[in-house]
């Protein structure tokens, strides 16, 4: 099995219950950055044999998979327990024994197609095998200079003209639709603030930036994934989530990396 494979097959054992599946993939000492969750191996496994129980069965549909040396990212639209539905970036680390080590992710409830009639999980599928450090290197401009702000003016450096698909749940295709989703933002008084960024993750020509910053004054992770053609930015799926109160928290590994980039 592939990283890719056997992080799929993690994420299935929510749905099949396979407890067993579930051990044998993760790391004796495996780290759990998501904070409703407590860290370690053996709460994992409780969790998929918690979720077998449940009168509602799970279901986990992957859209997206992505590899970037040791770390494997996904795209994927959970139901746990019938809870109703999520779209989920997940990153996993492996070891050096092919054992999932780390888990972090971002999850946000399913929602309506945006102004432009893009959903949260569709459009282009294929991946393109170009230089992944290209793509990093794009990502990780745009998201500083512009997300981050250390140099706005380089906006309409990054993109194709207004040729820009958009699967953000508020924001409509192209830097227009992004500019007047801005403005109304701002007419509101809320603001979307990028502090740090931890990770920018790259595999062909698509890459995950993973940053931490407020929106509306609240604390949130932002998990961006961008789609790169010739250089410039061709499309973009996101999930935010609010970072939960520090005393709520089932571990104390925090929701990201020790150090931002």
């Amino acid at each position: 099995m592939t990283n890719k494979d056997k992080a799929i097959a993690l994420i299935n054992t929510f749905a099949t219950g396979d407890t067993e599946a579930a051990g044998n993939l993760l790391a004796e000492g495996y780290i759990q950055h998501n904070l409703a969750y407590g860290t370690g191996r053996e709460a994992f496994v409780g969790s998929v044999a918690y979720l077998a129980c449940a009168p509602v069965k799970t279901t986990v549909r992957n859209i997206r998979a992505f590899e970037d040396g040791d770390k494997v990212f996904l795209q994927t639209v959970y139901n746990f327990a019938g809870a109703g539905e999520q779209v989920a970036f997940d990153i996993f680390r492996f070891d050096a024994d092919g054992r999932i080590a780390e888990h972090w992710d971002n999850l946000a409830a399913k929602a309506e197609p945006n102004p432009s009639g893009h959903t949260q999980t569709d459009g282009t599928l294929e991946k393109k095998l170009v230089d992944s450090e290209a793509t990093r290197k794009v990502v990780s401009g745009f998201v500083g200079d512009v997300l981050r702000g250390e140099d706005p003016d380089k906006l309409t450096s990054y993109f194709d003209g207004d040729t820009y698909i958009q699967h953000n749940t508020g924001i409509a295709d192209g830097l227009s639709g992004l500019g007047a989703a801005l403005d109304a933002l701002a007419g509101q008084g809320i603001e979307m603030i990028y502090n740090k960024t931890y990770m920018v993750l790259a595999d062909g020509n698509y890459g995950l930036a993973v940053s931490e910053g407020t929106f509306g004054g609240a604390h949130t992770s932002y998990y961006d994934l961008f789609r790169v053609e010739n250089g410039k930015i061709a499309e973009h799926w996101d999930v935010m989530e609010t970072i939960a109160e520090e005393s709520t928290w089932q571990n104390r590994n925090g929701k990201f990396e020790r150090k931002p980039l």
